[in-house]
């Protein structure tokens, strides 16, 4: 009972939150003093030329992650999660562990919903509340947006822009939603690997049968698995 009372007042409370922010938005959209957006798209793959991210988006799949963050932790290696908001307001536990092992927390809108479908108002509502709910709950602000199923137009981009997001797609998908074979995960991960390279993954079964060989490889490649806000950067210039 305390849980969904929880969940009623995170709910209520961001969502005022986010009315707030999102008419702030529309009046300053409605002035002069808007530039263009700078972002033309979204980052499919980082600067890094020794880093990949096995990035992994949240909105289903609890029950895999206990295991999936033992074998990050056994394999020494940090990545990033992008939760959604309804997971969140159901897990904080859960979210709370992932942020204490170290991982990197992203945003992955509220309700799962058609980013490319919605106007500018709903996309900024769809980050900010779920910004507002994981700030509430680990203190973190969260600087990177993973839009649901990929879709994503160019008011998805300016509003996540606008909220200090980089929005972030991949470069390589391990497509294990639909696929529940751990050797195709594993060859869809692996394939061509390279640094920069942002792999898509969900918390499933197979995916976590998957990533000790998917770690493996990378490693016997010279290719350290970190956080996404990681793998985006140019590698530090090493000194002779």
């Amino acid at each position: 009972m305390t849980r969904k009372v929880n969940f009623f007042r995170y709910v209520v409370a961001n969502l005022a939150i986010g009315a707030i922010v999102v008419g702030l938005l529309v009046f300053t959209l409605s002035g002069n003093t808007v530039s263009a957006s700078s972002t033309d798209s979204p980052i499919y793959k980082g600067e890094s030329k020794t880093k990949i991210s096995l990035m992994v988006n949240v909105y289903w799949g609890t029950e895999f992650l206990d295991e999936m963050l033992d074998v990050f932790e056994s394999n020494e290696v940090t990545t990033t999660f992008f939760v959604g908001g309804m997971w969140v307001a159901d897990n904080d536990v859960m979210l709370k562990k992932i942020y204490e092992k170290g991982h990197e927390i992203g945003n992955h809108g509220y309700f799962h919903k058609d980013h490319k479908k919605l106007g500018a108002e709903r996309n900024a509502e769809e980050i900010n509340v779920t910004h507002r709910l994981v700030k509430s709950i680990i203190g973190v602000d969260m600087k990177l947006f993973a839009p649901p199923s990929g879709s994503f137009g160019k008011t998805t981009l300016q509003q996540a822009e606008r909220l200090g997001y980089t929005t972030i797609m991949w470069s390589k998908d391990t497509i294990d939603w639909r696929d529940h074979d751990t050797e195709k995960i594993y060859n869809r991960a692996t394939k061509n690997l390279q640094g920069g390279d942002l792999i898509l993954m969900h918390p499933t079964q197979n995916t976590v049968e998957a990533l000790p060989r998917i770690i493996q490889y990378a490693k016997e490649n010279n290719l350290q698995v970190s956080k996404v806000s990681d793998v985006l950067c140019v590698d530090d210039k090493i000194e002779a």
